[in-house]
């Protein structure tokens, strides 16, 4: 891991482990909701039960935010799993409707608490970018 990298992999994995550790007895009702608003996106998620998902969830969210913080896992690994996260969140972003005009990638009032995770996307694309430079 580069010197650079630290500052980039502490504040995205802190604040994606938190949240993932912020999920791990996800109430029924709350998981079903994160289920039904993923589902809109990737309809696969609807066959599965409300339990299994938020269980999912939060299990991806703790591995991507200690993979970041975990300095031997190397920058294009970590880079590549917080690519894929961040790009499921703005896959939901472009998907759900309401999130955005129609055709305007710019969000409307609701779509801003999942538009600014396209940040992660672009972090994790950045990661990757520089180990595969070192390579």
């Amino acid at each position: 891991m580069r010197i650079a990298h630290i500052p980039l992999r502490v504040a995205t994995g802190a604040f994606i482990l938190n949240s993932g550790l912020g999920k791990r007895n996800l109430p029924a009702e709350n998981a079903e909701a994160l289920q039904g608003m993923a589902a809109q996106a990737f309809p696969f998620v609807k066959q599965w039960r409300p339990a299994t998902f938020g269980t999912a969830l939060s299990t991806a969210e703790i591995g991507i935010g200690a993979a970041l913080l975990t300095p031997i896992v190397p920058s294009f690994l970590a880079g590549a799993a917080l690519a894929a996260f961040g790009g499921g969140m703005v896959t939901m972003y472009w998907k759900i409707p309401g999130m955005h005009e129609e055709g305007d990638p710019r969000p409307t009032q609701d779509g801003l608490a999942l538009a600014k995770d396209v940040w992660m996307l672009g972090g994790g694309l950045t990661l990757m970018l520089d180990g595969l430079r070192k390579r």
